[in-house]
């Protein structure tokens, strides 16, 4: 009883590979993985995980150590990343599928220092250099030292990249919204317009030629708009009148 006792707790201490050599004693293996939104799935991050902790004999307790979210990577407050930083310990491994798959670019550079500093390795599946040092010969110190200088070169490019990326987007859709302001589409943009633009424009004229009185036409208004999206669309009314665009 007693044996088996002390081969249980080795076991939980210690990896074995498929030759029944050890791993590092204590060391774990952990898997993360995201996606964006609860109708995306997360089963071919989770099986790429697997495939390759069997390609390169490393045992990994899928149901207890692969982290998941259904959730965008604006920021880390997700419970399955959370769940991953408070269970990795010094020497352990993370390994994730692909690398904007932790987060965004300038956030995940905080991150990827928070787990160096822990002394655990990340590896990204799309960044080959990122697990060299699994092969045999290459976990001496001054290896490690070299593939930790290449990785933070590839990971500097990478962030460097998804940043030109986002701001690419951003003054795409900046662009794409300036388009829609100049055209008839704009009402359709964004959340709905209480009153259209051309038939609020058509009461608010009456208030400038004398018709009828601000007030009045707000009362008549006030159970399709707030106060301030009616001074919204007067300044609006406004604003395009000085630009000569309401003659």
């Amino acid at each position: 009883l007693l044996k088996i006792y002390y081969d249980s707790i080795i076991s939980h201490f210690m990896h074995f590979d498929s030759k029944g050599d050890t791993w590092d004693m204590g060391r774990e293996i952990f898997g993360y993985t995201r996606v964006s939104t609860k109708e995306q799935h997360l089963e071919r991050g989770i099986q790429e995980i697997i495939t390759f902790c069997a390609d390169h004999d490393l045992k990994i307790d899928v149901d207890r150590n692969i982290k998941t979210d259904k959730q965008t990577g604006k920021d880390f407050k997700r419970s399955g990343y959370i769940s991953l930083k408070e269970c990795v310990r010094k020497d352990d491994i993370v390994i994730i599928p692909e690398y904007d798959r932790l987060g965004r670019a300038d956030e995940t550079a905080r991150e990827l220092a928070y787990f160096k500093e822990k002394g655990v390795d990340v590896i990204f599946l799309d960044i080959p250099t990122t697990y060299l040092f699994l092969e045999k010969g290459n976990d001496s110190g001054m290896m490690k030292t070299i593939y930790s200088f290449i990785n933070d070169t590839l990971i500097s490019v990478f962030q460097l990249l998804a940043t030109t990326e986002l701001d690419r987007k951003q003054k795409r859709q900046a662009e794409g919204i300036a388009q829609k302001r100049l055209s008839d589409s704009w009402d359709d943009y964004g959340r709905p317009r209480k009153l259209s633009k051309k038939k609020f424009f058509e009461r608010y004229k009456n208030v400038e030629d004398g018709v009828i009185t601000n007030a009045l036409l707000f009362s008549e208004l006030k159970n399709r708009m707030s106060q301030a999206t009616y001074y919204r669309y007067v300044r609006e009314y406004r604003n395009e009148r000085q630009s000569n665009s309401i003659k």
